[in-house]
């Protein structure tokens, strides 16, 4: 990783306070990162699996949830053969072409135009 991660991203969920955050159980948080809906790192003292608090959005019920489009964007990074540090470290640097970071044009919507960049990485 050519990136100090720390330095691109300011705030980080253990998955136990990402389970609380959500309102879910720890099984369902597990199956998250199982199925790729959201993806972390293994950091800090304790080696303790973590993930981005950015990937939180409000919720319609006033609550939280994941970015909806954030699994499928991740797939298509790891489909581009991206490691998963690879892909946090894609999603927090400010790309030219969307002229904001990745994952903060996926929080505003912009998931055609985060995928069609993705796309092109090789």
């Amino acid at each position: 990783m050519s990136t100090d991660l720390d330095a691109l991203i300011p705030s980080w969920l253990t998955l136990p306070d990402l389970a609380e955050r959500l309102g879910v159980q720890f099984p369902r948080v597990r199956a998250l990162v199982r199925d790729r809906a959201v993806v972390g790192v293994k950091r800090g003292e304790r080696a303790a699996f973590q993930v981005p608090e950015a990937f939180l959005v409000p919720a319609e019920d006033g609550g939280e949830e994941v970015i909806a489009t954030l699994r499928g964007t991740v797939v298509v990074l790891g489909d581009q053969g991206l490691s998963d540090e690879e892909i946090l470290e894609w999603l927090f640097t400010p790309e030219p072409s969307l002229r904001v970071a990745p994952v903060e044009a996926l929080r505003a919507g912009r998931r055609a135009e985060v995928r069609r960049v993705a796309q092109t990485l090789v």
